[in-house]
């Protein structure tokens, strides 16, 4: 039998434990506030398309996010499916940000590994995004500057060409 209270146990095992990781989820229409408010940056600086909070609502179920500790959302990317056409179905990823003090500690990654398991289990074809930045993080995971011939037509005609985005993709 043990005299000692059960937290000093717990108190000497924490610093020697790894730091939780929050996980890859999907979104829920109850995160679709946080995730206008992670976006609002990116769209003030230009990297995002400006979208509604209805959309986010409506579209919820499109997003993977990462949830920190605390419960705030620290990084989403959207993941929409468009039906099959004579190529087979295809996704579109969109609205991929991460918070600012996150960026370039595996956040980013972690999402898009998520997203392309994601798509591999709906049997998509290719993915496709567009980025008005250099693309480097889809680059390093398999995508390649594209035509917007092969996307989706419907994503293709929402494509604002005054944003001069370069189209990339990655066939399955």
């Amino acid at each position: 039998m043990t005299t000692a209270p059960p937290h000093s146990v717990l108190t000497h095992a924490l610093p020697s434990a790894a730091p939780a990781t929050p996980l890859v989820r999907t979104a829920c229409r109850e995160d679709a506030p946080a995730l206008a408010v992670l976006s609002r940056p990116f769209v003030r600086s230009g990297a995002l398309r400006e979208r509604p909070l209805s959309l986010y609502v409506a579209h919820a179920a499109d997003f993977l996010v990462v949830e920190a500790l605390d419960g705030t959302l620290v990084g989403c990317l959207g993941l929409r499916v468009h039906p099959d056409d004579d190529r087979g179905p295809a996704g579109v990823l969109y609205n991929f940000c991460v918070a600012r003090h996150l960026q370039g500690g595996g956040t980013g990654a972690r999402l898009l590994r998520a997203a392309l398991a994601t798509a591999r289990a709906l049997s998509l074809g290719a993915l496709f995004t567009a980025t008005t930045g250099g693309g480097g993080l889809f680059l390093r995971h398999g995508f390649t500057p594209t035509s917007p011939r092969p996307a989706p037509a419907e994503w293709v005609r929402s494509l604002d060409p005054r944003r001069n985005a370069r189209v990339l993709a990655r066939e399955l």
